[in-house]
């Protein structure tokens, strides 16, 4: 059975890297800009008056990879938008300003127009504005294109969602993903491409080809997800990318995440498992598997967001709720993501 290890990204390693580097920052000011307490969490903030200042900074990814080979860049700039407005939208925060960053080994004015293109695209459907970047030439250091970008937010100090208020009871609506969206790319590219010597251009066993569904561009949730705060207690936010339901974790670590509920497996993801072998439990931590955002309420509010979300195109379900514990195999668990497919309970450490 391949693994998204096998494919060179090793999930607990980067887990041990960035407490590696957290590690060393020691530093902070001692004036009255204080950073907000959110350790872990999607965003970063600092206070500025009654707001909190919100950061996030992400990239493409190896779905640039597929870019390259497809061809066509005018969908991964929306990935990369979509991955930093969407960690953004997790506490609560509303987008306003992008700066991007692009390097390059070589770029011609037409990869740079579809790019241009895809980000026009993105800051539309974020409702933010581009306001700068930084485009390096970096031939002797980078291979091909790689775009990232940092999103500034905004929140009122007494309208955060940190997530805190999770607790037993409340139950998880799962916002429907677009598809592989912008994590594991390098395990499907091994299973893609490697193990089964499909092209960009290979049609799988649902119709679409390969290079359609890997470019299909993340979901931005910007837009309902303002909108469910504004209308509905919300308790706690949830952006599903690399590790899957683990990033839950972010929230209230103190609770279980209990995912019982599950509509249908997206076609991408049965094709990927397939072709590749890949077990169900390495499934679920490498993949969105179909759910791309989480949003935790209680109980009668869920189909207040789920008619938000619907409203706004995206299919949204009632895929588990919150518990002080549960039962594996005879066994009591706290302080976990259990999720329960194809009659089997899987522990999302």
């Amino acid at each position: 059975m391949v693994t998204y290890k096998d494919a060179g990204v090793d999930i607990y390693k980067e887990d041990k890297v960035i407490r590696a580097l957290a590690s060393q920052i020691k530093f902070e000011r001692t004036d009255a800009i204080k950073p907000a307490d959110l350790k872990g969490h999607y965003a970063g903030a600092i206070e500025f008056g009654d707001y909190y200042l919100v950061l996030c900074t992400d990239g493409v990814g190896s779905k640039m990879v597929v870019a390259e080979m497809a061809n066509k860049f005018d969908t991964v700039p929306i990935d990369m938008i979509a991955m930093n407005v969407n960690d953004a939208i997790c506490i609560g925060a509303e987008p306003v300003a992008l700066v991007d960053y692009m390097a390059v080994e070589d770029i011609t004015e037409d990869i740079a127009s579809q790019i241009g293109k895809g980000l026009n695209d993105g800051i539309k459907e974020s409702n933010i504005n581009l306001i700068g970047g930084e485009t390096a030439s970096l031939p002797n250091m980078i291979k091909g294109v790689d775009l990232a970008g940092t999103v500034l937010a905004v929140v009122k100090k007494d309208e955060i969602v940190s997530g805190k208020e999770v607790k037993p009871g409340n139950v998880i609506v799962g916002l429907r993903s677009s598809g592989i969206h912008s994590n594991g790319l390098s395990l499907a590219r091994k299973v893609f491409f490697e193990i089964s010597n499909l092209d960009v251009k290979s049609k799988l066993s649902h119709g679409k080809t390969v290079a359609e569904e890997l470019l299909t561009p993340t979901k931005i949730y910007v837009k309902p997800v303002l909108e469910m705060i504004k209308q509905v207690n919300v308790k706690g936010l949830a952006h599903i990318t690399g590790g899957g339901f683990r990033k839950l974790k972010r929230l209230n670590k103190d609770v279980c995440y209990k995912i019982d509920e599950l509509p249908e497996i997206l076609p991408i993801f049965k094709e990927i498992q397939n072709l590749g072998n890949v077990a169900d439990q390495e499934m679920f931590k490498t993949f969105n598997m179909g759910i791309g955002f989480c949003v935790i309420v209680e109980k009668d509010d869920a189909e207040k967001i789920i008619e938000i979300s619907n409203h706004h195109n995206i299919a949204a379900f009632v895929i588990g709720k919150i518990e002080e514990s549960v039962e594996v195999n005879g066994e009591t668990k706290r302080e976990t993501v259990l999720v329960e497919y194809n009659n089997k309970k899987m522990i999302m450490e």
